[in-house]
């Protein structure tokens, strides 16, 4: 049997084991959901109108400022008529996990903005939030409503969730 490996096969071996440990090495990305500074926030109706839902993409991005961007889609509601995102919390340690009633709206910064619909009820808004004086790490449960911003009534609202301030 032989067992003489040429020149040529040997850099094949070589550039196999470099081109497996290389894919196996490879950053892996984590899931949005595992992440506890990104989340995917889901929007429901309060009332049985199960067509009125909405959507947060709440995403921090790593830089010194720590915004907090919160794309933000909702429909189902009323045509041409405003809307605000507002959002509560609760420490980590807090076992009653999300009970805040401290609602505060969200907009531009500080700037409290409304949603618009269009003539079919759907709207969407780019809103941002700055948490700089947070500390890095620091954790809290959060939990998001819309309300009508004429009558301030709840018209959707999200589940609890767990994030982390990057």
């Amino acid at each position: 049997m032989n067992t003489k490996i040429t020149g040529s096969r040997m850099l094949a071996l070589i550039g196999t084991i470099v081109m497996i440990t290389t894919l196996n090495g490879c950053k892996k990305e984590i899931p949005v959901e595992d992440q506890p500074y990104d989340l995917n926030v889901n929007l429901f109706g309060l009332s049985k109108d199960f067509n009125a839902k909405g959507f947060i993409k709440f995403r921090q991005d790593p830089d010194t400022a720590r915004i907090i961007n919160l794309d933000t889609w909702i429909s189902g509601l009323t045509p041409n008529h405003a809307y605000q995102l507002q959002r509560a919390v609760n420490p980590i340690t807090d076992t009653t996990g999300c009970s805040s009633t401290a609602w505060l709206t969200l907009g531009l910064g500080l700037t409290p903005m409304s949603i618009h619909t269009d003539a079919h009820g759907y709207g969407n808004a780019n809103l941002w939030r700055a948490v700089t004086a947070i500390p890095r790490g620091t954790q809290f449960h959060i939990h998001f409503q819309v309300i009508d911003s004429v009558t301030s009534t709840p018209v959707l609202f999200s589940d609890c969730y767990d994030y982390t301030v990057r």
